[in-house]
């Protein structure tokens, strides 16, 4: 029996073998197909060395490389002692390895020193004989547990590569096969078009972050290589059966009618959802005979003469169902069934991963606005906020407000309580933010009540003891404030932790901004010394406390929104109650949908009535 090192000599030598790869015109030098076909190795496998490599007697050369080292990427060649691709023509099948240094067939090779190669698969690069030219290898410097997915990735791309170079051994041959050329011509670009295609839809629904999203990206995706009339997505209800997707931006369409699809229906969509496979309906005469009138008076009021239907299928069951449909007859070939199952594998995995954010999203908001304060009734004092969430679906953030009654020492019943008020920004958009929202707004107010002899500066402090102690990994701003009613005034003092300036309306019309403030929130920083400020709010004043949404715009400079915002506060109509206030100041300084959340309180200190006389 022939030892593997004899059976690969011969398999290099075999004289048709040589002839079918000098045929192909390439050598150690660039060539742009073969490039291309290398970056998509690296890209969809995700490697940093891709390589094209074809094997001649008594070396390797390739045409097409990403990431090899130098002196390698210049010369495009190594000898064949350098080669772990003669193990594919040894073995005339796919060669994979994790780690070639354990290996017993490659511990040995020069490869692994001289060109970083630790992690290899190599899959065959053939001519129409089934001779084996050479491979295209994807190549890691690290050991790498290869997934089934990422070899069959290189094997489709091996089909297309192979397609290409038996092209050019046809062309080669002379017009006696030039038609057979050209066939090969259209599947290797079929190919290369299924491979774009699939690599665009791994990078397009990869970072997608809602369904919205995914229906639109698996639309744009789709529309311009199978050129279907129509695309739609329809999600599984608990029920089992299913929701389609309707665009809520465009003119109401005949989708309306057919938004919900029950489970047991004889439609396609519903067939493919329990069947959990592909359904083709490739012309009207097939849909009427398996699927009945039902269905045809379906397809024929959304203007579909065929289409195909793919199951979404995710980790935990069926999603939902993808539905690509022609308005005229149309066959779906094996070729495009292989490429549609790919993109529905992705378009179930943006689905999931959507599914999975609006539920940690929708969970996030619901904690965001259970952490928003009834505001209390205060003897003497009109207060309102308002809280506007950022327009963005995937942002849920850590701003808030507060206002909570402070009672005084002692037992006199005729001394009004004092009044805390907050409001806040703590640093991200994600659930995480929210949470430790909730935690600080909890622990100051805690901290409020225990330290409310001594002022808000103080209770600040204890709120910074206790992030670090405990710790809380807490960093944003605030303003914290106490109201004390000082006969028809009210005297505020506050602390503010590198937040935007409070703003008061005087009695007078004008407005002041509260300037002073200190270092941000942060548990890493720190202890600094907090200083109370103080002000008199006399009848007639109204405090306006707010976040950065507010404020913040792109291009805008702070100063001048800060500015114009006072400018609006002061232009108001003294009268307008203070809802309204807020809602007219929000909707003139960040109009249309904000970016950042938007959070505002006010504090009012009526005017005295005219007493009678």
């Amino acid at each position: 029996m022939a030892t593997e090192d004899e059976s690969g000599t011969a398999a290099l030598s075999r004289v048709e073998r040589l002839l079918a790869v000098r045929e192909t015109g390439l050598s150690a030098a660039a060539d742009a197909d073969m490039e291309r076909f290398a970056r998509l190795v690296a890209r969809m496998v995700g490697v940093p060395v891709a390589l094209v490599s074809l094997v001649e007697e008594d070396r390797q050369v390739f045409p097409g490389m990403v990431g090899l080292p130098e002196p390698w990427a210049t010369r495009r060649q190594t000898p064949l002692s350098h080669s772990l691709c003669r193990h594919v023509l040894s073995s005339q099948g796919s060669f994979v390895v994790e780690d070639a240094r354990e290996e017993r067939s490659t511990w040995a090779s020069t490869a692994i020193p001289q060109l970083g190669v630790v992690a290899y698969a190599g899959v065959p690069l053939t001519d129409d004989d089934g001779n084996v030219l050479g491979a295209l290898c994807a190549v890691d410097t690290v050991p790498r547990a290869w997934t089934s997915r990422e070899v069959q990735d290189l094997r489709d791309l091996a089909a297309a590569c192979s397609a290409e170079l038996r092209l050019r051994i046809a062309s080669a041959q002379g017009a006696v096969l030039r038609r057979r050329a050209d066939e090969l011509a259209a599947v290797a670009g079929r190919a290369l078009t299924s491979a774009e295609l699939l690599l665009r839809a791994a990078e397009d629904l990869t970072d997608t972050a809602g369904l919205e999203e995914v229906r639109l990206r698996v639309g744009d995706l789709v529309s311009g290589d199978l050129k279907p009339s129509y695309v739609s997505l329809l999600l599984a209800e608990n029920h089992g059966g299913l929701h389609r997707l309707l665009d809520r931006s465009a003119a109401p369409s005949m989708e309306v009618l057919h938004e919900y699809v029950l489970a047991d229906a004889d439609f396609p969509t519903a067939r493919a959802l329990r069947e959990r496979r592909m359904v083709t309906v490739p012309d009207r005469a097939h849909l009427q005979a398996v699927h009945g009138p039902a269905a045809v008076g379906v397809f024929d009021s959304l203007g579909l003469g065929s289409a195909v239907c793919l199951p979404l299928l995710g980790a935990r069951g069926p999603l939902g169902v993808l539905v690509l449909g022609w308005s005229t007859p149309h066959e779906i070939d094996m070729t495009e069934a292989s490429v549609l199952t790919t993109v529905a594998g992705y378009t179930a995995q943006a689905v999931e991963r959507a599914l999975f954010l609006d539920e940690r999203i929708d969970v996030a908001h619901q904690l965001q606005q259970a952490m928003l304060t009834t505001l209390p009734d205060v003897p003497g004092l009109e207060l309102a906020a308002l809280y506007r969430p950022a327009s963005s679906t995937d942002m849920v953030g850590g701003d808030w407000y507060d206002a909570f009654s402070l009672p005084r020492p002692g037992n006199d019943a005729s001394l009004v309580d004092d009044l805390a008020v907050t409001v806040g920004d703590i640093t991200g958009h994600d659930v995480q933010a929210a949470t430790l929202m909730g935690q600080t707004r909890s622990m100051l107010r805690q901290a409020a009540a225990t330290t409310r002899d001594q002022g808000p500066a103080a209770a600040m402090s204890a709120l910074e003891d206790a992030c670090r102690t405990l710790p809380v990994e807490v960093s944003g701003t605030l303003v914290h404030g106490h109201l004390r009613r000082v006969g028809d005034a009210w005297a505020l003092t506050w602390v503010n932790a590198g937040h935007p300036p409070p703003l008061v309306l005087l009695a007078n019309g004008t407005v002041c901004r509260l300037d002073e403030h200190g270092i941000l929130l942060h548990h890493r920083l720190g202890p600094f010394p907090r200083h109370d400020l103080q002000t008199v709010l006399e009848p007639g004043s109204t405090l306006l406390l707010y976040t950065d949404g507010l404020i913040e715009r792109p291009g805008q400079d702070f100063n001048t929104a800060v500015d114009r915002a006072a400018h609006l506060l002061a232009a108001a109509d003294s009268d307008i109650p203070l809802p309204a206030l807020l809602e007219h100041l929000a909707d003139e300084v960040c109009p249309g949908e904000p970016g950042d959340d938007v959070v505002l309180l006010a504090v009012r200190v009526p005017r005295a009535e005219p007493s009678d006389r």
